[in-house]
């Protein structure tokens, strides 16, 4: 069983300190059995007050993040003297120091501020919620923020978002450990997507276009239905209605992304759901995600994932007896 340890600080919000709870407590395996084990703790065992008014009652204290295979950290109030320069409060920097190395750490929205004072993100890739972006750049110049991001998987740290992009984070956490089976049955529970497309640049606070200006989101409804088949950056332009130039500026203020890099996180998530699911050859994943080869479905996964098919499968149906091209 998998040990996640929830750290419930100060003025931690409702909602973000349940949130793994939610998700990982109805991620089920095939049997109906649990896949993980959810604590909540605190620094020192002892009750923390949320930034909605009441009392958090908890059933454990350091002891729970030194037993813990994840720990994941929620917002919390203390990030507001860290953003000063302000080190870690001695309680908080002696629990951290409990946990066991080679221990997987998430935060959740400005969770983010405890790993990066405790230098844990020195050097890394990382993000927060697009509010706090610039305050948290001033506080810890060497962490590598991306602003952009719903969430930043850097091996055993990942970082997300504002609040429901811990939900998002939670649920590719369950799909990376136990496939998109699992991941959908938890998602179905929550009543959530399983998956959200784009990054926190469509939340960020930008002036509202007027009624007659157009936008992206038919086009890629269009796009989606036929993933299969190649698509150019001019017959989307040309499906929208606009010039390139135009509609490359609003598909990527609206997503996140340029319309090259979402098609081809599109056509990914297609060819990674029927490498779990199917027994299906690589080239014909290849030709239904709509890379055209295996070749380039391989080129596109190893830059994409850092797996190939082949091994990308095997991690998923390890029982799998299907021979497929490399």
């Amino acid at each position: 069983m998998h040990k996640i340890a929830v750290l419930a600080l100060e003025g931690v919000p409702p909602f973000e300190l349940g949130m793994p709870s939610r998700v990982f407590g109805n991620a089920r395996g095939e049997d109906g059995g649990p896949l993980y084990e959810v604590t909540v703790c605190t620094v020192d065992g002892l009750p923390v007050t949320s930034d909605a008014g009441f009392t958090v009652g908890v059933s454990a204290g350091p002891e729970a993040l030194a037993a813990a295979d994840t720990v994941i950290i929620p917002p919390t109030n203390v990030m507001m003297t860290l953003e000063q320069g302000v080190p870690l409060p001695g309680p908080l920097a002696g629990a951290l120091a409990a946990i066991r190395p080679g221990t997987r750490l998430v935060s959740i929205c400005t969770g983010t501020y405890v790993l990066a004072a405790a230098g844990l993100l020195d050097g890394r890739p990382a993000t927060t919620h697009w509010i706090k972006a610039p305050a948290f750049q001033r506080a810890f110049p060497r962490v590598k923020l991306d602003e952009d991001v719903l969430f930043v998987d850097d091996g055993d740290i990942l970082t997300s978002a504002g609040v429901a992009a811990g939900v998002d984070l939670c649920l590719y956490m369950v799909r990376q450990d136990h496939g998109t089976a699992a991941a959908n049955r938890a998602a179905r529970l929550c009543v959530v997507p399983p998956w959200r497309d784009g990054g926190q640049a469509q939340y960020i606070d930008r002036p509202v276009p007027e009624p007659t200006v157009a936008t992206t989101t038919a086009t890629r409804a269009w796009a989606l239905e036929r993933l299969a088949e190649p698509i150019t950056l001019a017959e989307l332009a040309e499906h929208a209605r606009m010039s390139l130039r135009t509609f490359t500026r609003r598909f990527r203020d609206e997503v996140g992304m340029t319309p090259v890099q979402w098609l081809t996180g599109q056509r990914l998530e297609i060819a990674r759901q029927l490498l779990e699911s199917s027994d299906l050859p690589v080239d014909l994943v290849a030709h239904r995600a709509g890379f055209g080869s295996a070749n380039s479905l391989r080129q596109h996964m190893r830059a994409g994932l850092g797996i190939s098919p082949i091994a990308y499968r095997r991690t998923f149906q390890p029982n799998s007896a299907v021979l497929t091209p490399h």
